[in-house]
């Protein structure tokens, strides 16, 4: 029987194509869902927020011209995560950045916290699948390293939620995304997502700098969860005080 599933829905190109897929039935690796939840992310730092709900609307409504029968129930939420990405970065980047050779992690601390913010979000909405779009061309991001996406895999699972990211491989050309968008008669261009103040932020980080900082904050992130699951909220907001004293 079909579950619910959850994708990381940013408006971009690839994040589009995962909800097509799951909508659709279309990737082999994605499995039919009786319901798909696009959870949209917010930090604090984007502008232009209408691209993601315009290009989402767009996309239904020609996805729904062309596909007969009733489409797969669809529900997009926006979710908070400015208050985690302040306690992973901001408010300790000068005391973080000289643990991991003054590399700028801002957005492995966003990414980290987004994925957190979702994982909570399947947990209270029993969803075991969770989806995001991060593909090879894109790996030159930290946060999009084997080294980031093998780590919230064995996060989510700690959980009982699977974290997939199947066209990684798949879409390691811009052109294959833009021939499968456009062959559901969909956007490829243009870009629907949020701009990021952050997003074009020089970094020279590797995937050493970001495994140690993961490593060093996923049994923190671990305590959050835990604490925020059991409806503890005060010992959920004390989870990050041992950054100060560490």
């Amino acid at each position: 029987m079909p579950s619910p599933l959850a994708i990381l829905f940013s408006g971009g190109s690839d994040s589009l194509a995962l909800y097509a897929m799951a909508a659709c039935g279309s990737h082999k690796k994605i499995p039919p869902a009786s319901h798909v939840h696009l959870v949209t992310l917010l930090n604090g730092m984007s502008r232009f927020p209408h691209f993601t709900k315009n290009r989402l609307q767009t996309a239904r409504e020609l996805l729904d011209r062309q596909n007969p029968g009733p489409p797969t129930p669809c529900f997009h939420v926006e979710l908070d995560s400015g208050r985690l990405f302040q306690e992973l970065w901001l408010d300790r980047y000068e005391t973080l950045m000289p643990r991991y050779k003054g590399k700028n992690l801002v957005c492995v601390a966003c990414k980290l916290a987004m994925h957190t913010r979702t994982l909570l979000y399947c947990l209270d909405h029993k969803i075991p699948l969770m989806l995001a779009g991060y593909t090879l061309k894109q790996s030159f991001y930290p946060e999009q390293t084997p080294a980031f996406m093998e780590r919230m895999q064995a996060l989510s699972l700690r959980f009982g939620v699977t974290t997939s990211f199947p066209v990684y491989e798949e879409f390691s050309d811009t052109g294959i995304c833009r021939h499968f968008l456009e062959d559901q008669g969909l956007p490829s261009s243009g870009g629907g997502e949020r701009k990021c103040l952050f997003s074009q932020t020089r970094t020279t980080a590797t995937e050493k700098e970001t495994a140690q900082y993961l490593d060093d904050l996923l049994p923190l992130i671990s305590a959050y969860i835990r604490k925020r699951s059991q409806g503890d909220v005060t010992g959920a907001a004390a989870v990050f005080t041992d950054l100060d004293e560490a």
